[in-house]
């Protein structure tokens, strides 16, 4: 079964941030939706781009923090906000996702059903 943990919108970096720092085979799976630039970055390349352009290091770090503060908000809202909460904040985060990407795979992120999605979305329409 398929779960989509993150979605990436235009230029922002999407990886398996666990696995690049600790080395370990990736257990996951990123899918391009649309035409999208690919860079392959090894550790050992980084660590001496770090090294050669201090600049770097601050990007990096700066990356690394937006991407924690973004990661513990995911778990935060998967543990205590509603589904519906869950799909308006997904609808203030990935705007342009919402006609882009699948249905069935919103619905995964957001840890539903896609019949639970679509009731949420009648529901919200409804609502006006």
């Amino acid at each position: 079964q398929e779960h989509v943990i993150q979605f990436a919108i235009k230029d922002w970096w999407i990886s398996d941030l666990n696995s690049f720092l600790s080395g370990s085979t990736s257990t996951h799976n990123i899918d391009a939706v649309q035409d999208s630039a690919v860079l392959i970055l090894e550790r050992g390349a980084r660590d001496h781009l770090l090294e050669a352009v201090p600049k770097m290091e601050r990007f990096f770090r700066l990356l690394l923090e937006a991407n924690y503060v973004a990661t513990h908000k995911r778990i935060n809202d998967s543990l205590s906000a509603s589904a519906e909460e869950r799909y308006l904040a997904f609808i203030q985060t990935y705007p342009a996702l919402v006609e882009q990407v699948p249905q069935s795979q919103i619905a995964s992120y957001l840890g539903i059903t896609p019949q639970s999605l679509s009731r949420i979305r009648k529901e919200l329409f409804r609502k006006g």
